[in-house]
């Protein structure tokens, strides 16, 4: 260290003055993005009935996709530090304000109003009249 800790704040961001951080920055932001492209593919392949899971995955995409990107960009365009730390930290206390925060109450919600559900189909099914047809209404009438 030959500077201020708080002077290397507005250092370039290349590999000359971060050779510590610069490429585990770039390798770590293009592995996220390729996981989160890939999660949001299998996850909403599976989830697909299931519309809040479905929310919380395009939220994860996008607030992912904007953070790796922007650290990318801020590597090859040789951003100040600031500016790539600042991004780095809005971008993953967002990811996990999304993860923690929004969705957990809106899940237990949905989870809730599927047993409600699932208790009320069964309860129906459970008795033996439910399961045959009957015939209401209008009576056929007979060919001569």
């Amino acid at each position: 260290m030959r500077l201020a800790p708080w002077e290397y704040l507005f250092e370039s961001f290349n590999n000359a003055n971060f050779p510590d951080l610069f490429w585990p920055v770039v390798w770590a932001s293009l592995v996220g993005l390729v996981v989160l492209v890939v999660l949001y593919n299998v996850r909403t392949r599976q989830l697909h009935r299931h519309r809040p899971y479905l929310d919380l995955y395009e939220w994860l995409l996008w607030t992912g996709l904007i953070t790796f990107s922007l650290l990318l960009v801020g590597a090859l365009f040789v951003f100040d530090f600031i500016l790539v730390l600042s991004t780095a930290f809005i971008g993953i206390g967002t990811l996990a304000w999304v993860r923690f925060r929004r969705f957990p109450p809106l899940l237990h919600a949905y989870e809730q109003r599927l047993v409600r559900q699932r208790y009320v189909s069964r309860a129906r099914s459970s008795d033996p009249e439910a399961t045959i047809r009957r015939r209401g209404g209008r009576r056929q009438r007979r060919r001569r």
